[in-house]
């Protein structure tokens, strides 16, 4: 990757003064450059909106990772970070492929670089591209057992001619069939009346496992982390991909497909600080939202808050 310049006004916020006593995202967050150490948090936006409009939904998450970034800035970090913002990947009109791609070899290249990768979207069709560096890395070269956890009302995994925001892990399940893999796939806040039949036996078919919406109420928390214990025993690496249409739609509005239930957030939470935690966390993207759907930041403030709490307590993989 070559040196990146942050754009003026990115990164700016609330400042009380100088010191680690009065550290916030904004002060931390410096334009990434390749000969950095290695055991940095890396930013990588992903300007989509391609994936959500071949998928008939409501354009707008192009904008995404611009919020994102602003929903970040004034947060307050209570110990100092390694923080870098690589710049975006855009993805113009008919050119989701190519874009995914150009995505790809960036997280490949910052993953094997030894650093922890965020990838704001965009689109869920993110997803598809952050996956492609991960496979492409060279841990997983080395044999590492890739797994994908997917907090997201919709499987997305949809049989399209044309790729698209709901195929992103078919796309996954047909590229570690062609390794000679099976996907590690497991999803968390399904609902079923956005799900076909067909989608729950493509499913099935594919060994994925799901939670249901209904069943990741915070009186359930101990079946929702039983379930992630059980997913994170079967694999090395994670690729942590949170839908932000999981969340209510009273508290994420700004999404293409607001949810009528959702799972709370509280039991977002806690599944993001197990993955973090676990050590085996190698890769997070947010996708969907849409500030053109979001007039007061509720939606990408609570997606900031979800992505400020992995990064801060991520344990080192």
């Amino acid at each position: 990757m070559t040196r990146v310049d942050l754009i003026p006004g990115t990164w700016s916020g609330r400042d009380d003064g100088p010191g680690p006593e009065h550290l916030r995202w904004h002060s931390a967050v410096s334009a990434f450059e390749p000969d950095i150490a290695p055991g940095a948090t890396v930013l990588v936006g992903f300007r989509s909106d391609e994936g959500v409009r071949r998928n008939k939904g409501r354009p707008g998450a192009a904008r995404g990772p611009t919020a994102l970034r602003h929903a970040l800035a004034s947060m307050a970090l209570a110990d100092p970070i390694r923080l870098f913002d690589a710049g975006d990947v855009a993805v113009a009109v008919g050119h989701l492929e190519s874009g995914q791609r150009r995505l790809g070899e960036v997280v490949a290249g910052l993953l094997d670089a030894g650093h922890f990768v965020t990838v704001l979207g965009g689109g869920h069709e993110v997803a598809y591209g952050s996956y492609l560096g991960l496979s492409g890395s060279t841990a997983i070269a080395s044999g590492a057992r890739l797994g994908v956890l997917n907090l997201d009302a919709h499987f997305d995994l949809r049989n399209d001619a044309v790729p698209n925001s709901g195929t992103p892990f078919l796309q996954m399940a047909e590229a570690e069939a062609a390794a000679g893999r099976s996907l590690n796939y497991a999803v968390l806040g399904i609902a079923q009346p956005s799900n076909t039949p067909a989608l729950f036996a493509r499913a099935a078919s594919l060994g994925v496992r799901h939670l249901l919406d209904d069943e990741c109420s915070a009186a359930n928390l101990p079946a929702v982390e039983s379930f992630v214990d059980e997913f994170l025993r079967t694999v090395d690496l994670v690729h942590l991909t949170i839908d932000l249409d999981v969340l209510p739609g009273s508290i994420a509005p700004g999404v293409s497909a607001p949810a009528a239930f959702g799972v709370p957030v509280e039991v977002v939470q806690r599944v993001c600080d197990l993955v973090a935690r676990s050590g085996r966390l190698a890769l997070l993207d947010v996708a969907e939202l849409n500030p053109r759907l979001d007039p007061d930041n509720r939606t990408s403030r609570t997606a900031a808050r979800l992505i400020h709490r992995v990064v801060t307590s991520r344990a080192p993989s």
